[in-house]
């Protein structure tokens, strides 16, 4: 089988190599692809595919895509989207706070804002939730850690310096502890909160990358350091800026915060699985590659970019989010059919083979569904990227249809430290 996206100066034979190889959105679609090839030919341990069922899957995003945004102006699936839950413009307090300085200093405090939210965004759990004062409204799951952060943000949670509350840096990421965290975000005995310790360990972590690298985050230990070392060489009024060069820059920079044990040699990879059938040179043969916060993180980067003027380009080069969500919607719509209907109610593992494969499998198959969606909705790939089709979207149809079939559950168990990547 060929292996392709592979750079040929790579010496994948060395764990630096392999590891720089496996850290590319052109290894997650070839080795998805390899898996999928692999199930529709009958060969795989866990999952059939239905081809046919993809048209009614298409039906059913194209469908939400109308209802959500009908004017078909569907911006990225990031988590920007979750700061407007409930209809608040939270935003444009933001907005407010930095109207006084200059474009580069907001997007540094916005890609702060994002790093740090998104690191937050791992499964909540069914029985947590938060309750906005300012609103008088209560959020769950994804939109309440989004909202929750959003505050806690505003309120110098992650920021050593009184006098700048509206900034993440190392010191006040170091400085962060379990029972502060679970204070903000209103978790407790009554409110539990999924992975409060993983969640305050990565931030710990965090703190420790961002202030070992000042040559990428500044003196500081800034995540918003990113914008200057993308941008700064070329002037923030005429950047230009590749979606994939902020993922590789977060891929190869943060690579030391992950807490999983996953490693070639001494380096770290990450939200990278061991899935035997997968093909691929030298020591990252059997490594099937994700990397599902580093690019949800990078989707949410985009906007406080060209907020900022930065052209932002080949958004399409970043693959779809392999999470419950869009998962779900495979499985549910008939896509994807376990082999064994008992497995559904397990309890699995990230590393467990199973996930990995259906992980693969949503990625490769969402590169299917989004032309078939577009075509429904009579656009093409440039009025509607696959970040757009996401946020239309598959995400949201994955979730109508938990909400429907199961209360909103995910149709697989998956147990969850917080730090799902």
């Amino acid at each position: 089988m060929s292996v392709i996206g592979v750079r040929p100066d790579l010496d994948t034979a060395r764990a630096e190599g392999a590891a720089a190889a496996l850290r590319t959105t052109s290894a997650v679609r070839e080795r998805a692809r390899q898996l999928l090839s692999r199930a529709r030919e009958g060969d795989s341990l866990w999952f059939a595919v239905d081809d046919d069922a993809l048209h009614s899957a298409a039906a059913e995003v194209a469908d939400v895509t109308r209802a959500r945004y009908p004017d078909l102006k569907i911006p990225y699936h990031s988590r920007w989207r979750h700061f407007e839950a409930g209809g608040v413009d939270r935003k444009a307090e933001l907005d407010t706070r930095l109207a006084a300085l200059d474009a580069p200093v907001r997007a540094r405090a916005m890609i702060d804002l994002a790093v740090v939210s998104v690191l937050l965004d791992a499964g909540a759990g069914p029985d947590w939730h938060y309750d906005e004062a300012a609103s008088g409204q209560s959020f769950a799951r994804s939109e309440g850690l989004g909202v929750a952060s959003w505050h806690a943000f505003l309120g110098g949670l992650f920021s050593s310096d009184a006098a700048h509350p509206l900034q993440v840096d190392a010191a006040g990421l170091r400085g962060l502890d379990a029972n502060r965290l679970a204070e903000v975000f209103q978790a407790g005995p009554s409110n539990p909160l999924v992975g409060l310790e993983g969640r305050v360990l990565l931030l710990r972590r965090l703190g420790e990358v961002l202030g070992a690298r000042p040559d990428v985050f500044g003196s500081q230990g800034r995540p918003g350091g990113l914008f200057d070392l993308l941008v700064a060489p070329q002037g923030a009024a005429t950047a230009t800026v590749a979606a994939h060069d902020i993922l590789s820059q977060l891929l190869t920079s943060l690579s030391g915060i992950w807490p999983a044990g996953n490693a070639i040699g001494a380096e770290p990879l990450g939200d990278c699985w061991r899935h035997d059938a997968v093909a691929g040179p030298g020591l990252t043969q059997g490594w099937m590659p994700f990397h599902k916060l580093s690019q949800w993180l990078c989707y949410s980067l985009l906007e406080p970019f060209q907020w900022a003027g930065v052209r932002v380009v080949g958004v399409d080069a970043l693959t779809g989010l392999p999470e419950y969500r869009n998962g779900g919607l495979l499985l549910d719509t008939g896509v994807l059919r376990l082999h064994d209907r008992a497995w559904a109610a397990q309890s699995w593992t990230a590393g467990d083979e199973l996930v990995v494969e259906w992980r693969a499998l949503t990625v490769a198959l969402l590169d299917e569904l989004a032309p078939l969606v577009r075509a429904r909705l009579g656009v093409d790939s440039r009025a509607m990227p696959l970040a757009c089709v996401l946020e239309g979207g598959t995400w949201a149809a994955g979730r109508a249809l938990a909400q429907r079939s199961r209360g909103g559950l995910p149709p697989l168990v998956v147990v969850s430290d917080g730090t799902v990547f």
